[in-house]
């Protein structure tokens, strides 16, 4: 990651949210909280030396995709740049994993942890990777959830509610914190 880190506050349909980049990319992204304070803080944890600006017009358009998101419309953010800095080489792995998994499919953590060839004590780690996703959306860790179709923790404001709640605008049934439908999952086998 380089050093100089910009960042911008927007709100969506779900809330307030902020986004943080640099010339690289997107750094890092905030998930709709109930105001604007609670998205700058949570962004400036991870980015305490960012510069509130104006975002260019290529966050700009990351911006417009996550509202559009949050309004329920079909969004792909598989080609927005992103920087995440440096990162451990195995949740490097799962990141790129998991950012191939599109609008409306799930895979669980072991899963994950299976097609980048680990054992199954790796699923814990796949979820550590989760937790720690400074770009989620982007990389859209609300679509890892845990085994026996139970959605798993959820570290965004909201926790496991903000989770079903994604997952709903993206066709994915989930009753009681149990994902109930998802024609994607099971076609996959995951």
């Amino acid at each position: 990651m380089t050093d100089a880190c910009f960042y911008g506050l927007f709100e969506t349909e779900g809330g307030f949210a902020a986004i943080g980049w640099n010339v690289n990319g997107v750094t890092a992204l905030r998930l709709p909280a109930s105001n604007p304070h609670e998205a700058e803080w949570a962004l400036l944890r991870r980015l305490p030396d960012a510069q509130l600006v104006s975002p260019p017009p290529q966050v700009r358009a990351v911006i417009e995709d996550a509202r559009r998101y949050f309004a329920g419309e079909r969004v792909d953010f598989g080609q927005v740049p992103v920087d995440l800095g440096t990162q451990r080489p195995f949740f490097e792995r799962v990141y790129a994993a998991v950012r191939q998994l599109g609008w409306g499919e799930t895979a669980t953590y072991g899963a994950i942890a299976r097609l980048l060839d680990a054992g199954p004590e790796s699923a814990r780690a796949v979820g550590q990777a989760m937790a720690s996703n400074p770009v989620p959306l982007i990389i859209p860790c609300h679509r890892v959830t845990a085994a026996n179709g139970q959605i798993g923790g959820f570290s965004a404001p909201g926790g496991s509610s903000s989770k079903a709640h994604m997952l709903g605008l993206e066709g994915v049934e989930v009753r009681d914190g149990i994902v109930t439908r998802n024609v994607a999952q099971l076609a996959m086998g995951f």
